[in-house]
């Protein structure tokens, strides 16, 4: 008796084996189309955080001596050049550095213009912001802003009251033209303006401390607004010119017995005005 064969055939064990490689391969390769984007992108969030530090570090480093720069110059005129301070900070990081950074606009999206000279103490107080790129490319590019603050303590000069007419013990007050109220400080905000030096092309989206937007001043602003203007915080007009009246304030030392019956500034005698 011959022995029975079963030739060509393979038996049901061996087509489940054989069929497990594929079932691997296939599993792998879902699991790499998933990893690996995944992967380059925590590679690219990664690479962007630091490039954002770096950035960080560069406008710090760069305003602060920009604005140390500035503190001179406002010893001599208090008055903050903002178009200046931006452009001293480009030139110290460096307009092909910028470029090639993830600022959005490159050195057009720098803005110092909340910058300004503090009326009461005479600091600067510093604001530079600038938006930045997220790596969220499906997001339709989207934009982080960053701001940098800090203060720098600006030259004053010798006290004002070296010859005993600015004492705090009352007998010398403070008072404008209109002598409305006195005040006891001369370094009082109401007396001192703080003045601001601003590109005319972002007047737009500038206010001023009440959240008003500035106009045009009818002493000094005939036509078009100048390349740079004159802003301060509380005031609601723009000025073509530093020596305009409206930004002046005539202060005069008298003593206390003068304003007898006049009612002391809100802001630095303790009175109600």
């Amino acid at each position: 008796m011959t022995p029975k064969t079963n030739k060509g055939k393979t038996s049901p064990r061996l087509k489940e084996r054989a069929s497990a490689p594929g079932i691997g391969k296939g599993s792998v390769t879902v699991e790499a189309s998933v990893g690996i984007p995944l992967f380059l992108f925590a590679a690219v969030c990664l690479i962007w955080m630091i490039e954002i530090q770096s950035i960080r570090v560069s406008m710090l480093n760069a305003s602060v001596s920009a604005a140390k720069s500035a503190a001179e110059d406002t010893a001599v005129i208090p008055v903050l050049n903002t178009i200046r301070l931006k452009s001293d900070i480009v030139s110290l990081i460096g307009e092909e550095r910028i470029s090639r950074s993830l600022i959005s606009g490159g050195t057009s999206g720098i803005s110092c213009w909340k910058s300004h000279v503090s009326p009461a103490t005479g600091d600067m107080e510093i604001t530079v912001e600038y938006p930045v790129q997220l790596p969220l490319p499906l997001f339709g590019e989207p934009e982080a802003e960053l701001e940098e603050t800090f203060t720098v303590s600006a030259w004053t000069g010798a006290s004002y009251g070296e010859d005993g007419t600015g004492g705090g013990d009352g007998r010398i007050v403070y008072v404008t033209d209109n002598r409305e109220v006195y005040h006891e400080d001369y370094r009082c905000s109401h007396l001192q303006l703080s003045i601001r030096f601003v590109p005319a092309e972002e007047l737009d989206q500038m206010r001023n401390a009440d959240g008003s937007r500035y106009h045009a001043c009818d002493k000094c602003v005939f036509g078009e607004a100048m390349t740079g203007v004159y802003i301060t915080e509380d005031g609601s007009k723009y000025h073509n010119s530093l020596g305009c009246s409206g930004l002046k304030r005539s202060i005069q030392a008298v003593g206390r017995s003068e304003v007898s019956g006049m009612e002391g500034c809100s802001r630095c005698s303790g009175q109600t005005s």
